[in-house]
């Protein structure tokens, strides 16, 4: 099973979405706040490194600001 987000204005999303439905697929409608999360969470995700950093480090690099 695959997913897609398509992001458009309020009349686009209800045709695609009756048509989703027309083809068999499940829609769900997700809030703007959401739909930032999202991106957000992904982004992290693909920048991820595994390595950690010292708390000495990030603070010193809030305090530069």
């Amino acid at each position: 099973m695959s997913a897609i987000i398509i992001k458009a204005d309020s009349q686009s999303n209800k045709i695609l979405s009756a048509l989703a439905k027309k083809l068999g697929g499940n829609v769900f409608s997700i809030k703007e706040d959401q739909f930032e999360d999202y991106m957000l969470g992904s982004l992290m995700n693909s920048v991820k490194t595994g390595k950690t950093v010292p708390r000495s480090t990030i603070f010193k690099k809030l305090k530069g600001k």
